[in-house]
């Protein structure tokens, strides 16, 4: 038997048994492995009874700490960190066998205040090349909007399409310019030179005024633009704004604005700091980004 096992999972520790039963003694195994007899022997009859009931129990746990939120692929990933190898395949089909899934996702439309100005339209530059080596040379952006009551909450965010961290954000009651003005200069409080950076947006007002189209080329960034009524151009942006929603938002009877801004800094928190990214081999976005300063 080979010696990393010796600090393995209990699972791994038990599949090992497992093959070995007909070589050696499970005392001698259990032994080897620093693995409770009993514990195994337990374990042998929940697996008569179920053979998934172990993997079951993990899945459900998961599911209700992530607050019904997680699909079968991140729940897949939180497994892999505990030690389990499971075929995504497998975590679908015992979560439709156990009747839970991942909360469906809606989405609203808000219609933006302009200020009047001709139009300055640039290029689309990121062409939907939703990917980057390195930090700070691609950004998307975008407003949403949520509403409470007769209400409009509206959001501006930054994220970065190599790390998939949210940058920077703003609130108000406002869809303006200003808005858009005000998450830029918190982007930048510590990023003086951006030479190099591709912001990319669609084709709102906010982003065709003539203020926003001087501030960026001020730190050195590059402006790019979704084609007219196209929002598969901005579609990482429309990503996040989905989730957001969808796991922070629509599942909770929520009365009044207040509790509607908590519950958007708290995901953004959460989404920067604990959720992991398929795409960014199971880290969350805090976690990748320090890669590159490590």
């Amino acid at each position: 038997m080979v010696s990393h096992l010796e600090s393995g999972g209990v699972q791994e520790k038990r599949q090992v048994v497992e093959a070995l039963r007909e070589q050696f003694t499970v005392k001698q195994l259990c032994e080897y492995l620093q693995l409770s007899r009993s514990g195994y022997y337990q374990y042998l009859k929940r697996q008569s009874e179920d053979p998934d009931k172990e993997l079951k129990e993990r899945i459900q746990a998961i599911y209700v700490k992530r607050q019904m939120k997680y699909g079968y692929r991140r729940i897949q990933g939180e497994l892999e960190r505990e030690g389990w190898k499971v075929n995504h395949k497998k975590i679908l089909r015992l979560m439709q066998v156990m009747g839970i899934r991942s909360i469906i996702r809606r989405k609203r439309k808000s219609k933006p205040q302009g200020d009047g100005l001709v139009p300055r339209i640039a290029e689309n530059l990121l062409q939907r090349n939703f990917t980057a080596e390195v930090p700070d040379r691609k950004w998307v952006t975008d407003i949403t909007q949520y509403a409470v009551g007769d209400t409009s909450l509206y959001l501006s965010a930054i994220k970065d399409l190599c790390t998939k961290e949210i940058v920077a954000y703003q609130m108000s009651f406002r869809n303006d310019t200003k808005l858009v003005l005000e998450t830029f200069k918190q982007a930048f409080i510590k990023k003086e030179d951006m030479t190099g950076l591709i912001v990319h947006s669609d084709q709102g007002c906010q982003y065709t005024s003539h203020a926003y189209h001087d501030m960026l080329p001020q730190v050195g960034a590059q402006i790019s633009m979704s084609r007219r009524g196209n929002c598969f151009d901005n579609a990482a942006m429309e990503s996040f704004f989905s989730h957001l929603k969808t796991e922070a938002l629509y599942p909770y009877d929520i009365r009044n604005i207040d509790e509607a801004q908590r519950r958007i800094v708290e995901f953004i928190r959460f989404y920067n700091e604990e959720r992991i990214q398929l795409k960014l081999k199971k880290l969350t976005p805090v976690e990748y980004r320090r890669q590159f300063t490590a």
